[in-house]
């Protein structure tokens, strides 16, 4: 996951946004509201709720075009089971929450993309462990299936 999380107050306008996640060269950012996370405005929200429609950008807010419910996941939840709800939610982001006594906090983003680029890594490290493992049983006079 990303941990530099970009984030943006609900009461900001579109064109803002549009701006932040030029500038940070990102998709999709969280939006607050009071500090709590109300909503993830992505490129697509603009591009369907304001740019199609000819809404003017300067005048419409975050708040009005974002997605929402935000769909969350928790640093413990097992990478498959997140990957999981991507695809069946047919989303690319998930916002990686702590539950605490004081609330939630937003501690990263995970992505279809950072899921992409972990792949050949793990596939690189399955493929160094099994000649050991193979090693392993012949010493010890088993197999491993």
């Amino acid at each position: 996951m990303v941990r530099d999380v970009v984030t943006i107050d609900a009461d900001y306008s579109v064109k803002y946004a549009a701006r932040m996640m030029n500038y940070f060269g990102i998709s999709s950012l969280i939006v607050l509201s009071k500090g709590e996370i109300v909503g993830i405005l992505t490129e697509r929200d603009v591009l369907t709720r304001v740019v199609a429609p000819g809404r003017d950008p300067e005048k419409v807010m975050a708040r009005e075009v974002m997605s929402k419910p935000v769909i969350v996941v928790s640093p413990t939840m097992p990478l498959e089971d997140a990957v999981k709800i991507m695809f069946q939610r047919r989303i690319k982001k998930l916002p990686v929450v702590r539950k605490g006594k004081k609330g939630s906090r937003l501690i990263g983003m995970l992505s279809l993309t950072d899921v992409a680029r972990l792949q050949p890594q793990m596939m690189e490290t399955m493929r160094e462990l099994l000649p050991t493992a193979a090693q392993a049983s012949e010493e010890v006079g088993f197999y491993v299936r």
